[in-house]
Order: structure tokens, then C-alpha cells, then sequence
């Protein structure tokens, strides 16, 4: 039993050994020369892993991307829905969730661009349920804030928390897009213009003029 389990283990290891090898592989073929022009060969060669092996990890490029980030982007929406305090407005709260992703992505803007490229319509592949469950996990984290916020009387707009959370998403996924695309993308210039949308949008759910 205890040889079993031992094996098992060790296959398990060996697993994640070979992931994470294609991982870096993969996001370092995609910086370096761009993910137009990296192959499914190239990577595996790179990993040291036969293109079977790779298949088995990703079905195409785009599936890779996720396999890049979706860890990492996993454990950075628990930084920031942990991130609100109770005190603060709305808009601070949403700010404070928006900031972790802002910096986060500043640190590797040539990865980012190909994976906001990507995001639109990759709804197959086998990293795809791991990524939309992350995006989901976000936006029921804003719908969370969304509510008590109306609860306590601070959003007055009569609509659904759901539909008002995706409406902030959209937002916000609008914008980041808009900032990765600069050159030498600053997170603080992102958060800056980011704040003023968020502002501008919170005013409109709260039923009142713009000051």
C-alpha cells in the first residue's frame, strides 16, 4: 500500500515538474519572439518534453496562455478580493480590487497584451473552465460588493447586483486593455484613469449629478 501510494506520489511530482516546464518555456518563446511567431514544436523542444506530452497539457497556443497565467491569476483574485475594507466608498473598493490586477500585469506587460488578445471568445481548450472559473470569481466578488453597497443605501440604482457587477467588469476589463496597449504601460497612470471611469460610473448608480 505504502509502495502505492509512494508511486503515485511520484507521478504526481513528475506532472507538475513537466507543467511548469512548459510553462516557462512557453512564456519565454512568447516574450522573446512574440506569439505569432513561437511553435507548439518549439516549446516542446524548449521543455524537453515530446509534442504529445505538450498536447496533453494545452490543445493549441492560446490554450498555453492560460496555462501561463491561469496559477498565477488564481492566487492574485485572492489578493484582491481581499483587498476592500468595510469603511471605504464603492468606488474605493472596487479600486482596491482593480489595483492587485493593474500591478500584477505591469510586471510582464508583453505576456499580458497576448493574454488580453486571447481572452476574447477562448471558450474550449483545456485550460479554458480553470480560467472563466477565476473571471467568475471576480465578478461574484464585485456582485458581493455591489450588494452591500446598496444595502447600505450607497448605490441607489434599483438594478439586479449580477447585471451591475458585470457592467463594472466590462469596465474595467475595457480599461486595462486600453492601458496594456501603450508602450511602457505605468500602473499608476492605468489606476489614475481607471479611478476617474469608476468615479464617473459609481455617481450614475448612486442617482445623483456628477459634482
Amino acid at each position: 500500500m505504502g509502495g502505492h501510494s509512494k508511486s503515485t506520489g511520484l507521478r504526481e511530482q513528475k506532472k507538475l515538474e513537466t507543467r511548469e516546464r512548459i510553462r516557462a518555456a512557453a512564456a519565454d518563446l512568447f516574450s522573446r519572439h512574440g506569439y505569432g511567431a513561437a511553435t507548439m514544436r518549439q516549446i516542446a523542444k524548449r521543455a524537453h518534453v515530446g509534442l504529445g506530452t505538450l498536447f496533453n497539457y494545452a490543445e493549441d497556443k492560446r490554450d498555453l496562455v492560460f496555462l501561463i497565467f491561469n496559477e498565477e491569476l488564481n492566487a492574485i483574485t485572492d489578493v484582491a478580493l481581499a483587498a476592500p475594507r468595510p469603511r471605504q466608498s464603492i468606488d474605493e473598493q472596487l479600486l482596491a480590487v482593480f489595483r492587485v490586477h493593474y500591478r500584477w500585469l505591469a510586471t510582464k506587460p508583453a505576456l499580458a497584451r497576448i493574454l488580453l488578445q486571447e481572452l476574447t471568445f477562448y471558450s474550449s481548450g483545456k485550460q479554458a473552465a480553470t480560467f472563466h472559473s477565476i473571471r467568475n470569481r471576480l465578478i461574484d466578488g464585485i456582485e458581493a460588493l455591489v450588494a452591500k453597497a446598496q444595502a447600505r443605501g450607497e448605490v441607489r440604482a434599483k438594478e439586479k447586483p449580477d447585471v451591475i457587477a458585470r457592467h463594472i467588469f466590462f469596465v474595467y476589463s475595457a480599461s486595462l486593455r486600453w492601458w496594456i496597449a501603450a508602450a511602457d504601460p505605468d500602473p499608476q497612470k492605468g489606476i489614475a484613469d481607471l479611478k476617474r471611469l469608476l468615479k464617473l460610473q459609481v455617481q450614475g448608480l448612486k442617482g445623483r449629478a456628477p459634482r
